[in-house]
């Protein structure tokens, strides 16, 4: 049923949910797990030019670092899953699209809010864009912890 999921991150802790989803989904259908970072090139952009220079190799490693946290938490579930990971630069809704219809995933897992803004609602944001243009199912799994009070809801 599910050959290929792909894991949209940012590493965000609200995109932790998502990536558990995607993996024991693959686990149990041994599908291959596909991790996407996308740099946001309009954010950088809009970053004042001196400020561009000191931070320009920041987002690479960041997205590093959550693509990184997506294969451990793969292979800590089961370590003969296959997993690819991929760096995308672009507007995050149609760079995870283009690149869910390059590798044919049958599932797109991503987080509902994520590092652009902890307090956005879903409308506009990227998980919404990715819901209305990918063709395949979009799982968006939201954050079950309230930042404000720190008490899990259900």
């Amino acid at each position: 049923m599910f050959d290929t999921i792909v894991v949209a991150t940012d590493g965000s802790d609200s995109v932790r949910r998502a990536v558990a989803l995607a993996v024991d989904v693959a686990a149990r259908f041994e599908a291959d797990v596909h991790a996407v970072y996308v740099l946001d090139a309009e954010a950088a952009e809009s970053t004042p030019s001196e400020a561009r220079e000191d931070r320009r190799d920041a987002p690479d490693d960041r997205g590093r670092e959550a693509l990184d946290r997506v294969a451990d938490a793969a292979w800590t579930r089961d370590a003969d899953l296959d997993v690819t990971l991929e760096v995308r630069a672009g507007r995050p809704a149609d760079e995870i699209d283009a690149y869910a219809r390059e590798v044919d995933a049958d599932l797109v897992a991503m987080g509902t809010r994520g590092r652009h803004g902890e307090d956005r609602f879903l409308i506009g944001s990227v998980a919404e864009g990715v819901v209305r243009s990918c063709p395949v199912p979009v799982v968006t799994v939201r954050r079950l912890i309230d930042e404000d009070t720190h008490q899990t809801t259900v």
